[in-house]
């Protein structure tokens, strides 16, 4: 069960149609970071079925952020305490300011509370240290910009590529999985454009494959259609509640758009530095 806490403690759905908690189910046995990185390869067949539901992709207890601005200490995020499921979408919205892009850095182990605890899955974000949280984020995480992010002199594949930047996987089977990465959003045929030769659609589709390309349990999205139109914004959220459900990841969409948070499982409202249910 998902949970969430307010107070002093931190304050933080539409369930769409055709989702069921079977469904969901079968999304956390295929992705959890307790279960892929076993021995025998990414599952475990073995590994038990927790009874009591999905098992958290992420638990946050108590999470506080601060800031030191202009002398003044600035409370990013005030005691939040939140779980979310494995396999769940969700949605995270409220004002500029109200401490989204700082949830979504700590669930993106890009940066630590200032207290409280982040779990994902069984490791602790907020006491691992800089090589860990590099490793978190090679291995479990992919990440979705509004403003797409791609190497303007590099061609569509070699943006998806650059996912690979560590070294750890060889030429060759670098560009098959660039390839079947952009084929996987559409955008076979458009492998060795520039970025400039592509549409902003198209462009936030190879941002998608470079965050698909790794076969990540989690991705982050912030304000993944900011910058698109109406028919493009839907196209792009087509795009990504396919790969959710197909490839059984945790979907967390941080957006100012309405239309794209009432697609999500669960929406939440962040301002203050604390969450809420919607």
């Amino acid at each position: 069960m998902s949970r969430v806490e307010g107070g002093a403690t931190g304050a933080v759905d539409a369930t769409r149609a055709s989702w069921s908690p079977a469904d969901q189910d079968s999304r956390a046995d295929r992705h959890t970071p307790a279960d892929r990185h076993t021995p025998a390869g990414r599952h475990s067949p073995t590994a038990p079925h927790a009874p009591e539901g999905p098992r958290p992709m992420y638990s946050l207890t108590d999470v506080v952020k601060t800031y030191s601005q202009k002398k003044k200490t600035v409370t990013a995020l005030a005691g939040v305490t939140l779980e979310i499921p494995a396999g769940q979408m969700v949605a995270i919205q409220g004002p500029t300011g109200g401490g989204k892009s700082t949830l979504l850095q700590m669930l993106g182990a890009l940066d630590r509370p200032t207290s409280g605890t982040v779990l994902l899955g069984e490791q602790d974000l907020s006491k691992a240290g800089d090589h860990a949280l590099a490793a978190a984020r090679g291995r479990e995480i992919g990440f979705v910009f509004q403003g797409f992010n791609l190497i303007p002199t590099l061609t569509a594949a070699e943006n998806v590529e650059t996912a690979f930047a560590d070294g750890s996987v060889p030429r060759d089977e670098r560009r098959r999985r660039s390839a079947a990465a952009l084929e996987s959003v559409g955008l076979a045929e458009r492998a060795d454009h520039l970025p400039v030769e592509l549409s902003g659609g198209q462009q936030q589709r190879v941002a998608v494959a470079r965050a698909l390309v790794k076969e990540p349990t989690v991705l982050l999205a912030d304000e993944p259609t900011g910058s698109l139109d109406e028919a493009t914004r839907d196209e792009i959220m087509d795009l990504l509640e396919g790969v959710w459900r197909e490839r059984g990841l945790t979907l967390v969409i941080v957006t100012h758009d309405s239309a794209v948070a009432r697609r999500a499982e669960r929406r939440l409202h962040l301002t203050g530095g604390r969450v809420t249910e919607i």
